[in-house]
Order: structure tokens, then sequence, then C-alpha cells
């Protein structure tokens, strides 16, 4: 029996002397961890973004006053110039307003010429000291002035009158294709109620379009006017370049984006509004900044990290990461120059942990 329980002892102090030599060596063992000294750098890269092609101009056409369509000069894709006719309307009640005011202004015109004579008689007989008293001619003067401004009046009425019979003319205010009609000859349309739901053309101007494309905030003060772009379409494997006109100035405060535009030359028409283009703007070179591998960089449950090592020591330093290119990213964040960064960052490496 005692014998027995030296031997258990015996291999209790060998299992447990088996067991402290892994720990030892664990503990002698070196974890490497690969550095390098961060260094600033200017990147240039190019920012690709959908587009969409729009007209230059585009318009929707309606009839200002009440009427039926009387003539239609254009169909669906016409090309029109500048002032062409495109429609005619008829409004029979608008030829009796003009038939009423000219009526009223030859009336009126009669009676200033009456009392116009009536004046320069009173004031002709008034030379004669003692015929006319003063009063007499004061109203006769003021009759005729009465008189005048009536005329001004129907005058006005005459040319205002004019005015709406021009509106039953339907003409292109710019050059370009018709691309909507919605009407047909006899239908009624007007400025108001039924027959003025939809336009009665819709015209855009092709041959030059602008290509809207929204950049995002991060991207902005490294775009200018003048700065030419690379695009395609799905219709065509060409690559197309054109240049930046237009630039909104401020963000869009749901997309945050500012919205530039490209003119594009289209004299074969071969590109149309509301096509969808892919486009390319190369990005110059901004500032230096602490660029870093991508894999140095460790995307935290509170933000974006990256490891210095201090004295042996780890620290977890929060930064924005600005543009990558190339496998390579810029950071911004509390470094110096010189600085040794982990290259490859993990979580195993905690905050404070001595490395050897």
């Amino acid at each position: 029996m005692k014998n027995s329980v030296l031997v258990w002892i015996g291999f209790a102090v060998l299992l447990n002397s088996c067991s402290e030599k892994p720990k030892e060596k664990k503990a002698e063992e070196k974890q490497v961890v690969e550095t390098f000294a961060l260094s600033k750098e200017s990147l240039s890269s190019a920012l690709h973004l959908p587009g969409e092609l729009i007209a230059y101009q585009q318009v929707d056409l309606y009839a200002k006053v009440a009427g039926f369509v009387k003539t239609m000069k254009v169909d669906l894709g016409s090309e029109v110039a500048a002032g062409q006719l495109l429609a005619t309307l008829e409004a029979p009640e608008l030829l009796s307003q003009v038939s009423a005011a000219q009526s009223r202004l030859h009336s009126q015109q009669a009676v200033l010429t009456a009392s116009t004579a009536t004046y320069n008689r009173l004031l002709e007989t008034s030379k004669t000291p003692g015929t006319i008293s003063s009063n007499d001619l004061d109203i006769a003067l003021a009759k005729r002035n009465a008189d005048q401004a009536q005329l001004e009046a129907a005058k006005a009425s005459v040319n205002e009158i004019n005015t709406m019979m021009t509106y039953l003319q339907i003409r292109a205010p710019f050059s370009g294709v018709i691309t909507a009609r919605n009407v047909n000859l006899g239908a009624f349309v007007g400025p108001a109620g039924k027959g003025s739901e939809q336009p009665l053309f819709t015209i855009q101007e092709q041959k030059r379009l602008r290509l809207a494309v929204s950049v995002p905030e991060n991207y902005t003060s490294l775009i200018k006017n003048g700065d030419e772009v690379k695009f395609t379409v799905r219709s065509s494997n060409d690559t197309l370049k054109a240049n930046v006109r237009r630039l909104a100035g401020a963000l869009d405060l749901r997309l945050r984006s500012e919205k530039i535009e490209i003119d594009v030359f289209n004299p074969n028409k071969k590109l149309l509004p509301g096509m969808v283009a892919e486009v390319t703007i190369p990005l110059g070179k901004a500032e230096s900044t602490f660029t870093v591998p991508g894999s140095a960089i460790l995307n935290g449950g509170e933000g974006v990290y990256v490891q210095k090592l201090t004295n042996g020591k780890v620290s977890w330093i929060k930064v924005k990461k600005g543009r990558e290119v190339n496998g390579r990213a810029e950071i911004f964040g509390n470094l110096a120059e010189g600085d040794s960064i982990v290259t490859k960052a993990s979580e195993e490496l905690r905050e404070g942990s001595t490395i050897k």
C-alpha cells in the first residue's frame, strides 16, 4: 500500500514538471510585429461616378389662351428652329373682342376730336376781352384732357387684345427637337381646366447636353472648373471626353455631395437625354498627407484606428481615412512624421500591451 502511494506521488510530480516546461518556453518566446516609419505622400487618383445626360435646354409648351387647335406644323421628332411656328389655335371670342376694342378706339378718337375743336374755338374767342369766362375755358380744357386719357386707354385695350391674338400661335423658343406631342387637330386647350393637364409640346436642345454628376464631399476640393473628364455610355463602347463647366458651390444636404455639370457637344445626336454615363474624373495631387498601407488601418467598433508603437508599448490612435489609391490610404489624426506604425493592425494587440 505504501509503495503504491509513493508511485502515485512520483507520477504527479513528473506530470507537474512536464506541464511547467512549456510555460517557461512560452514565456521566453518573443512576439514579432512588423512596423514602418510614418511619412507624408501626395496621392494622385481618379474618381469613378455615375452621371446622367440631360438636355441643355428643355421646356414644356402650354397654351396661353383657351382655344381649339387649328393647325399642326410639327410632329414627334421634328427638328425646329428658334421662332418656328409649331401650331395655331382658333378662338372666335378673341376676334369679337378685337372688333369691340377697335370700335371703342375709333369712337374715342371722334370724341377727342370734338372736344379739342371746342377748346380751340373757345381759346380763340377768349382773346377778345369779356367774351368767354376763364371758368368756361378751364372746363373745355379739362374735357379735352379727359377725352385724351380715354383715347390712350382705348389704345391700350386694343394692344392688349392684339397681344392675346399672338398667343394663338405656338412658336419654338429655341432650336431643338420635339420630344413629345400631346394634342391633335380640334383639341381644346387652355391655361386652366381640361385640356391643360399636359403640355402641347415638349422641346429639347440635344446638340449640346449637360452631364450632371454628384461629387462626394471628400472630393469637392479636388475638382475645379475646366477639368477634363472621360465618360462612357451603354449604347457605345467609345470613351468620350468633355470639360467641367459649372459647379454648384454648395452641398446637397440630403446626399452630402456637390452637383457639377459638364457640357457635352452632340452634333450627331448619338447621345440622348436620360442616358446614364460612367464618369471618370482625374483627381489632381492634393497636399502631402500621412499615407499608410490598407493593412495598417483597423476598423474598430467606435471608429478607425492605427496602432503606434512607442517604447515597446502599443497605443491605438483614432484617425479619419481619406482617399485610397492602389492599396494605400490617407489618414488624419494625432500623429507625427517618423512615428512607428504597425504594418498589420490586429485587435489582438491591446492598448498598452508590451511588444518585446
